[in-house]
């Protein structure tokens, strides 16, 4: 298959900000592909080269890829840095400078070869497999071999790839609805391969299985060790007479202030730990893997659980941000001395060769006492079931008091089985911070930036920041935020940001105001505010409350948590954002 049908695409796509013509070329693309490699085909789509749990990068720095495109079209390296200054786009200034090569030149090199899928795709995994002594300069000659065979759009899109730049703006819901409405024909089939997606977090897999055997292929999947389950998500409410009404009698477990890990123990011994963003995490806590490894007692298990940061002398429980220190690349041994952890185990999902998820919570829960053996390292979380107010206030006050977040409140009926991947009713978070009118946190999306004065001249002065609509897969703003950042975070955020900046608004963004700058919607932050108002400039609920008003924070401010352990799509969700207005409304009436 030819690469420039890809990149044919990509142009479309980058050319439009409506998510109905972004699945339409999606759709058109996977129906071209040969089915042998519509798997090589999505993931290179996502700007990836396998699923995230393989932890595998293409790792290619700016300034190699800089070198790479300098010996490519037969330049200066600082030829390719200075338009790279007019620029600002590597993947521009491959672009440019190989048009003016072949313009130069009529006899250029490899003129007439075309590039293939399975060529770039074979180069891209040399590239990311490359390691160890002289490995920058196979990396290089690598990159230079495709670029000396890439016309200018494929030489743009190759670089972009390789420097981790690709920005599309495609998530994997539109993915799933392209590769439904190719192979299904319709999208209204993106259910059944949500499913398997959810399943085992391998989107090109899906595609593969969908693409040879249609939805028959799709029913097949089942729980795999190794592969990482999407997480299940909660919805949330503010006090225990809610969620009561809501749930009936029900279980509550205190939600622990850490990370949340899903843990895959093997039949050869082998422990794997992944992120609720589904990254391989077992470098971080060799410590949880000895853990796991020695007390769940079973031959085959994934179980989750919240790796909580504790201060061995006392037990007691630290703050979230202590134990992010344990996300480091080296001295790991070291990490584990300063910030020791110990597992709170909530969920089972699959046992010895039988699916959990299926079960009712009550079901999985037992089976995760028989299966964990509980040490002072490795504990059940805390839970009672209930239906009264007051024993489920009560308890909630014993969580906050030692430490934790609030209480996780499940539903324990027949039904109540691990919905991977989805945010329902059957979960619903109850924490610290509901108990005010806006006391409670945000977690929100940033979108945008503007730009300082004064003493925040040369950064960003605020950024843009949005709630999820998780009904639409888009991103609504809701506020401006320039306040509760250090000095440390302002000179920072200029080069957190500077891999994520796009042109344009994102396709998945929707905003009426205009910002300095945009951003690929990825980071995470936790915000604060005194209430939540109608606004006539955010988009987050627009028309739902008042025709022509949204929903703003008034006052807000960055809390000082940027929560990278979240993906944006786990952000705050625009009915949430609703919900919060509302009780809001019902708190003015009552005082």
């Amino acid at each position: 298959m030819d690469y420039s049908l890809i990149v044919d695409v990509y142009e479309k796509i980058s050319s439009t900000t409506k998510r109905l013509e972004i699945t339409d070329y999606l759709e058109e693309l996977f129906k071209k592909t040969p089915k042998e490699i519509i798997d090589k085909v999505v993931y290179l789509t996502q700007g990836k080269l396998y699923p995230d749990y393989y932890g595998i990068e293409l790792g290619i720095a700016e300034k190699l890829a800089i070198k790479a495109i300098a010996m490519a079209v037969g330049v200066s390296e600082k030829v390719v840095n200075d338009e790279l200054q007019k620029l600002g786009d590597i993947g521009e200034v491959a672009s440019y400078l190989t048009s003016k090569k072949k313009t130069q030149t009529k006899l250029f090199e490899f003129e007439g070869e075309k590039l293939t899928v399975e060529k770039v795709y074979e180069t891209f995994d040399k590239i990311a497999k490359a390691t160890g002594e002289g490995s920058q300069d196979v990396k290089i000659k690598l990159l230079q071999s495709l670029l000396a065979h890439a016309n200018p759009a494929e030489a743009k899109y190759i670089v972009r790839m390789v420097t981790g730049k690709l920005r599309l703006g495609v998530a994997d819901m539109t993915i799933l609805d392209g590769l439904a409405a190719a192979f299904c024909g319709s999208k209204d089939f993106r259910p059944e391969l949500e499913r398997a997606y959810n399943l085992t977090s391998d989107l090109g897999g899906v595609a593969k299985a969908v693409a040879e055997k249609g939805l028959e292929g799709i029913k097949e999947f089942k729980i795999v060790v190794g592969k990482p389950i999407r997480p299940m998500l909660a919805e949330r409410l503010p006090s225990a007479e809610e969620i009561l009404r809501k749930l009936g009698k029900c279980a509550a477990e205190y939600k622990y202030d850490g990370e949340r890990i899903q843990a895959h123990k093997m039949s050869n011994g082998e422990v794997v730990l992944f992120s609720r963003r589904l990254e391989n995490i077992t470098h971080h806590y060799p410590d949880a893997c000895e853990l796991i490894r020695n007390h769940v007692k079973a031959s085959e298990a994934i179980v989750e659980c919240e790796a909580v940061a504790i201060n061995l002398d006392t037990g007691e429980m630290m703050p979230f941000q202590e134990l992010m220190h344990r996300r480091r690349k080296y001295d790991i041994e070291e990490a584990m001395k300063l910030y020791p952890i110990s597992l709170f185990m909530f969920d089972l999902l699959y046992v010895n060769g039988e699916d959990y998820t299926i079960k009712p919570y009550l079901e999985r829960r037992e089976k995760l006492r028989e299966v964990v053996e509980e040490t002072d390292r490795i504990k059940i979380a805390k839970a009672i079931v209930t239906d009264n107010i007051k024993e489920l206030e009560k308890f909630f006050q014993e969580a906050v008091e030692e430490g934790c977040e609030g209480l996780m409140v499940k539903a324990i009926t027949t039904d109540s089985i691990y919905k991977a991947g989805a945010r329902g009713w059957l979960w619903i978070k109850y924490k610290r911070d509901y108990q005010a009118l806006l006391t409670d946190t945000l977690d929100l999306v940033a979108v945008g930036a503007f730009y300082g004065r004064g003493r925040r001249a040369g950064t960003y002065g605020a950024l843009l920041l949005a709630v999820y609509d998780d009904k639409n897969d888009v991103f609504k703003t809701i506020c401006k935020c320039g306040s509760g950042f250090t000095d440390e975070d302002l000179a920072s955020m200029p080069e957190m940001f500077k891999d994520l900046i796009i042109p344009h608004r994102h396709a998945r963004v929707y905003s009426e105001m205009e910002a300095d700058v945009w951003f690929v919607p990825k980071i995470v932050l936790e915000v604060i505010g005194a209430e939540i108002t109608l606004s006539p400039v955010h988009t987050a609920a627009r028309n739902v409350i008042r025709e022509g008003s949204g929903l703003a924070i008034r006052f807000p401010r960055f809390t000082g948590k940027w929560r990278y352990d979240k993906a944006p799509e786990d952000a705050t969700t625009e009915k949430e954002a609703i919900e919060m207005y509302q009780r809001q409304l019902k708190k003015i009436a009552e005082t």
